[in-house]
């Protein structure tokens, strides 16, 4: 089961976040934002497909996410829990941790911001910069 969601870049992407992975439907990013790797996305945790989120509170279930901008792709490796909340409005996070909020979409992955290739995150920077966020959970 797959489900992608386009985002767009922004001028302020750092991708320095050790423990988290972002993307947003904010248009708006500061500096502070370190994890945030795109922006201006099609959804939010809340806006999901109820499949996807099914899936995803099975914590036997594995996810697998990659980022695809142009030519180039991140793929970080997660787990579902128990306690999701899928509430979020705007924001999506991937978590290295287990901690779980509304805006949590996965846990314990194996990847943060700071792991994605500083090519990639060049093109980030972009705001012209389409993407796809690639969601595909076994």
């Amino acid at each position: 089961m797959q489900f992608e969601i386009p985002f767009s870049g922004h001028k302020n992407i750092r991708s320095l976040h050790k423990k988290t992975i972002e993307i947003t439907k904010e248009s708006n990013l500061t500096p502070s934002g370190d994890c945030i790797v795109g922006v201006s996305a099609y959804c939010g945790c809340s806006e999901i497909s109820d499949e996807i989120k099914t899936k995803l509170k099975n914590p036997n279930s594995n996810v697998e996410f990659t980022i695809i901008i142009e030519d180039y792709s991140f793929k970080i490796k997660g787990k579902g829990h128990q306690d999701l909340l899928f509430s979020h409005p705007t924001d999506i996070v991937l978590r290295k941790s287990n901690y779980v909020c509304p805006r949590t979409l996965a846990v314990n992955c194996d990847k943060a911001s700071d792991s994605i290739p500083r090519k990639i995150v060049k093109l980030l920077q972009d705001p012209k910069t389409k993407g796809i966020f690639r969601i595909k959970v076994t």
